[in-house]
């Protein structure tokens, strides 16, 4: 009787015996390294249809905070008749310090940001049109933070010769919002005036032909505010 027949069906079944083994042995590998990549920090870059503002914080530290030597922000948390402003104003709301600015400087701002809404920039408002009283105000409070009156006048004008009194200026809040303006303002005709104050644009309708003029240093080069 040949044994030829039996020989290779247990061979057959050794085989198979150990592809199943080897097919359960790479499961397991598979299973643990998925595990351990799971708990590795992710370096994927951030989408490409992300909000401007998502983009630019992935890419760099936090940039929208004052410089630590920049004066408080006008932001007492609720709207009044001198000016205050709210935290979360944006150019479009009617309070004070926004409807009554100029209206060709209130024009030209809400243009921009309406231009920059569509790439995900929301224009913010630290302070716009102020009351004498409340100029007044913040020029004494400067006075006490930075310990003089000249040192003061590098960030707050006095009521006669502040443009915010006047309805002419505008401190646009957050850093996507400056960032944006910094680029493409001048074709609103918004321009920044001040090299120490990012946040401060006034209405230079010239600049939409020639470009801004060349920023003073800080208001004390400002020949408007010399007495």
């Amino acid at each position: 009787m040949s044994c030829t027949t039996p020989t290779r069906t247990v061979a057959r079944r050794r085989r198979a015996t150990v592809l199943a083994a080897l097919t359960i042995a790479v499961a397991v590998v598979a299973a643990v390294l998925h595990a351990l990549l799971a708990d590795q920090p992710s370096t994927a870059s951030p989408p490409s249809g992300a909000p401007d503002a998502q983009l630019r914080v992935a890419a760099a530290p936090r940039a929208d905070a004052a410089p630590a030597d920049a004066p408080p922000v006008d932001n007492p948390g609720s709207a009044g008749a001198d000016g205050e402003v709210p935290d979360g104003t944006t150019v479009f709301d009617d309070v004070p310090a926004v409807a009554r600015l100029d209206a060709d400087l209130l024009d030209a701002v809400r243009r921009a940001a309406t231009d920059a809404a569509d790439e995900g920039v929301t224009f913010y408002v630290n302070s716009g049109w102020r009351s004498r009283a409340y100029q007044d105000q913040l020029l004494r409070d400067a006075v006490a933070q930075y310990g003089s009156a000249s040192e003061a006048a590098r960030w707050v004008a006095t009521a006669d010769t502040s443009p915010h009194v006047q309805g002419h200026a505008i401190d646009v809040g957050r850093w996507a919002a400056t960032s944006w303006l910094s680029e493409h303002g001048a074709g609103y005709g918004l321009c920044q005036i001040y090299g120490n104050e990012p946040w401060h644009y006034e209405l230079r309708p010239e600049a939409v032909v020639g470009g801004c003029p060349a920023m003073y240093a800080d208001p004390t080069h400002d020949p408007r505010m010399q007495p």
